[in-house]
């Protein structure tokens, strides 16, 4: 179940922000560990290190493929989670709160304001479902003589 007090990006990174601290933790969604499906390796940044908002903090393989981590928000790390980096499966058990990526200083907390509600990333996630299916039923209606 996704938190309501989480915000979300197109590119399935949830920020949970605790705006006394000005601080903030990040992480992947259960729809990107489930997609990834059998995860092998995470690389995360390392303390200290300024990320962009929208550049690449690190990336996730599995079986099926490599994927970049995408910084929803532009900040400073303040901590890695390295027991997700040796259990991979703290991510499927628990996305949204042992699985937590990094722990960060946010310089700019209107980024996370931009970003999308639970029900905004779920009708998001809906309509990107949607057009997959339409993709891909389009494909099946090649007809052969279309390649005469």
């Amino acid at each position: 179940m996704r938190p309501d007090d989480c915000k979300y990006s197109e590119t399935h990174e949830w920020v949970k922000y605790n705006e006394k601290k000005k601080e903030a933790v990040i992480g992947i969604t259960d729809y990107a560990v489930k997609q990834l499906s059998d995860l092998v390796h995470i690389e995360l940044p390392k303390t200290g290190e300024s990320l962009e908002q929208g550049a690449p903090f690190g990336d996730i393989e599995s079986v099926k493929t490599l994927a970049d981590l995408v910084a929803p928000i532009s900040v400073k790390v303040l901590e890695s989670n390295k027991e997700v980096v040796t259990d991979l499966d703290t991510l499927k058990d628990e996305p949204f709160e042992d699985g937590w990526l990094i722990k960060l200083k946010v310089s700019d907390p209107s980024e996370i304001e931009a970003m999308m509600t639970k029900k905004e990333y779920e009708e998001f996630l809906e309509s990107s479902e949607e057009e997959e299916k339409e993709e891909k039923d389009d494909a099946e209606d090649v007809d052969e003589d279309d390649f005469v």
